[in-house]
């Protein structure tokens, strides 16, 4: 299959989205970023790559960093982090106050803001230095060793984060943060200051295709936790639009309010996306099409 002309049909197609929505505003950093930016980018499970567009340009990758902090907790904590956290779709905002308090402090699922602050935790809980072993993580899935934080967002994430300081709150409250708050947050608010491009989100989210196993052959999951990942990414990866992914693109997905989404077609290849002009769910607009034009095109889903 052409996967590079099936990419750059896509890049010019989308093109009429980019003027619709609206960037992420509400953290200064991202405000300026420029709205007719896009990127795609293919990995298969054999380690072809694609790329098109502004594939190469690193942005900030926001909740996408949870899938790796996801990974790492799981790693070290393993199953009774589900004590902690549930499974289900949200259905809510990703930042919903009413719902953690309506279930008492367990957060619906790790990819909504309350979720990802208690998997946060219990992953520094593990790794007293969770902040450089996240870093070293995604910087060997991805293979490249320049990938960083970037300072400014992060700055900008807890300026204006007062909200999920409401949220870290109320699960410290609850019982159900057992870390410092304000030490949880620079380490969640880092973690959305991820500096990546679309390359190297797709090499660094591909293991998710190969059943657990990175470019090496390593293993970096079980195939069933990678099962697992996968299908939490497919009913709560895109915020309360979860839905409508899955029956619009047919894949587990998971984005971030930084113009990112990643796509796995297990056995086949990871694709990542960016375009920064977001949907009134939080979803990149073009990258969401994106993303349903390729799995079209290539007849690609889990369905």
């Amino acid at each position: 299959m052409d996967y590079q002309r099936i990419i750059d049909g896509i890049a010019r197609e989308v093109q009429p989205l980019f003027v619709r929505g609206r960037v992420a505003d509400y953290i200064p950093a991202l405000a300026s970023v420029p709205r007719d930016k896009f990127g795609m980018a293919v990995l298969t499970v054999d380690g072809e790559l694609y790329a098109t567009g502004d594939a190469g340009e690193a942005f900030s990758i926001q909740s996408i960093s949870q899938v790796f902090t996801l990974t790492l907790a799981l790693g070290y904590v393993g199953e009774k982090l589900w004590r902690r956290v549930g499974k289900e779709p949200s259905g809510s905002a990703f930042n919903s106050l009413v719902q953690l308090e309506y279930e008492k402090g367990i957060p619906r699922n790790p990819f909504i803001n309350a979720g990802a602050h208690v998997v946060t935790d219990a992953l520094m809980a593990a790794r007293p230095y969770a902040k450089e072993t996240l870093l070293k993580f995604v910087r060997e899935l991805s293979g490249n060793p320049d990938i960083a934080y970037d300072e400014e967002v992060a700055r900008s994430e807890a300026a204006s984060g007062f909200r999920n300081r409401a949220l870290a709150n109320f699960l410290k409250a609850e019982s159900n943060l057992h870390g410092d708050v304000d030490t949880v947050l620079d380490l969640y608010f880092h973690q959305c200051a991820l500096a990546m491009s679309c390359i190297d989100l797709a090499r660094a989210i591909a293991f998710l295709a190969r059943g657990g196993r990175g470019g090496d052959g390593a293993r970096v999951v079980s195939a069933p936790q990678a099962k697992r990942i996968n299908a939490l990414m497919q009913t709560s990866g895109t915020y309360d639009a979860a839905g409508d992914m899955a029956f619009r693109i047919g894949i587990p997905a998971k984005s971030g309010v930084g113009g990112g989404i990643v796509g796995i077609i297990p056995g086949r290849l990871a694709l990542a996306a960016w375009s920064p002009a977001l949907d009134k769910t939080g979803n990149s607009l073009a990258g969401v099409r994106a993303l349903e034009l390729f799995t079209t095109r290539t007849g690609f889903s889990v369905f």
